[in-house]
C-alpha cells in the first residue's frame, strides 16, 4: 500500500485546524488583470470567440471571475500541424476559498453532464523550448460515439498542480502561511475526430501557444 494517500490526507486533517483558526483573517484582494482583457488571438493562429455561462451555472461555481471561450486556428492559417478542430479553454478564478466557493472537479461536473470516463492518468507536458515540463491531468471522456479529450490542472499562487489532494493541501499551507487561498482551475476541451494522440498534441500546441498569455493572468507566488 503506498503511503502518500495517507500522507496527504493527515496533512489536511491537521491543517484544517489551523485553517479554520484562520479564518477570521480576510484575504487581501489581489491585484489581477480582468480575463475580459485574455487575447483573442493567442500565437497570432487561433482565434477565440466567448461562450458566456448561464447564471444559473454560476451560482454553482461561484466563481470570482471566469473565461470560456472556443478558440479555433485562423482561417488564412498555411500549416500543416494544427488541425481545423475547435478547442474549448475555462479558466474559474476563486479570490478566495474560504467560504465554500472552491473548484469543481472535472471529474464530478463531466459525469453529471453524460460524459463516462474511459481513460484518466497524470501526464508530463515540455512547455516551450526552456527545458520546462508540467504536470497535468489527462482524461478521456465519451458519451455515446463521442470523445472529447480533457486536459487540465489547478493554477496556485504561482503552483500548476495536478492532484487535487496536494491542491488542498498547498492551499491549506498557504493559508495559514501566506493567508492567502487564490487559486484557478484551467481546463482545455480537444474533440476527438481521430485518434487521441492527435487530440492530445492539438490540445498541448494550443496549451503551449497560450501558456504567456495565461501567466500575465494568473496571480504569482510573490504576491500579497
Amino acid at each position: 500500500m503506498k503511503p502518500w494517500p495517507f500522507v496527504v490526507a493527515s496533512l489536511i486533517l491537521v491543517g484544517t485546524i489551523g485553517l479554520i483558526q484562520s479564518l477570521s483573517r480576510g484575504e487581501t484582494p489581489l491585484t489581477k488583470k480582468s480575463f475580459s482583457e485574455f487575447p483573442m488571438i493567442l500565437a497570432d493562429r487561433w482565434e477565440g470567440k466567448e461562450l458566456p455561462l448561464d447564471q444559473e451555472i454560476l451560482d454553482i461555481l461561484k466563481v470570482s471571475e471566469y473565461l470560456m471561450r472556443i478558440y479555433t486556428p485562423k482561417p488564412s492559417l498555411d500549416s500543416t500541424d494544427i488541425a481545423p478542430v475547435p478547442v474549448s479553454l475555462y479558466i474559474g478564478y476563486y479570490e478566495s476559498q474560504r467560504t465554500g466557493a472552491t473548484y469543481h472537479s472535472p471529474k464530478n461536473c463531466l459525469p453529471g453532464a453524460g460524459w463516462s470516463f474511459a481513460e484518466t492518468k497524470m501526464t508530463w507536458v515540455p512547455i516551450g523550448n526552456s527545458g520546462q515540463s508540467i504536470l497535468i491531468n489527462e482524461v478521456l471522456i465519451q458519451k455515446g460515439v463521442d470523445k472529447q479529450l480533457v486536459l487540465y490542472w489547478y493554477h496556485d499562487r504561482g503552483r500548476v498542480i495536478a492532484s487535487e489532494y496536494w491542491a488542498k493541501a498547498y492551499m491549506i499551507w498557504d493559508s495559514m502561511t501566506q493567508n492567502r487561498t487564490d487559486g484557478s482551475l484551467v481546463r482545455i476541451i480537444v474533440p476527438v475526430s481521430g485518434t487521441t494522440k492527435e487530440a492530445f498534441k492539438l490540445g498541448t500546441t494550443f496549451l503551449n501557444d497560450m501558456w504567456p498569455s495565461l501567466l500575465s493572468y494568473m496571480p504569482s507566488s510573490s504576491m500579497t
